[in-house]
């Protein structure tokens, strides 16, 4: 049986703060302000696959209150994820995401962080897609207040 898992992120942007997406170093005058490195991509893919099995949420796991997650990279707690999936036979098949945000312009980025996401999961580069898409100046989103990101997954069960 296949399952599907939608997953979506959003962190405000702060001064002081590296921006780390999908696990790539950002070059920006701004970061994302969170308890872990704040990294809205890797934490939709972790989310979506937590709705695929119906796991609850990322904070479920590794809350915002714990010091061990204190600064850590969202890669190792997207790997954490996977471990809860496939302690349950299941198995990722696919990734599509997209990040929401103004700027930077990330397209030249999104392969790498492609591929530090299929390396992390175990899968394919080529079934992981990461896309950008600019809010065109709208809202929070368009005034870099902050990044937004969302993610489909599908995974094999049984």
């Amino acid at each position: 049986m296949t399952r599907v898992g939608f997953g979506f992120d959003l962190h405000p942007l702060v001064a002081g703060r590296p921006l780390v997406l999908g696990g790539v170093q950002v070059p920006s005058d701004l970061g994302l302000d969170g308890h872990s490195d704040a990294d809205v991509l890797s934490h939709a893919v972790a989310e979506a696959l937590l709705g695929a099995l119906a796991l609850g949420d990322l904070g479920r796991h590794f809350p915002d209150t714990d010091p061990r997650w204190l600064g850590v990279s969202s890669l190792l707690l997207l790997k954490g994820v996977l471990d809860l999936v496939t302690a349950r036979g299941a198995r990722l098949i696919n990734v599509d995401a997209t990040v929401l945000a103004q700027a930077p312009r990330l397209v030249s980025l999104l392969p790498e962080m492609a591929k530090r996401l299929a390396d992390t999961l175990g899968i394919a580069v080529d079934a992981v897609s990461v896309k950008a898409k600019s809010p065109e100046g709208l809202g929070l989103l368009g005034r870099r207040e902050g990044i937004a990101a969302m993610a489909v997954v599908s995974v094999e069960v049984g």
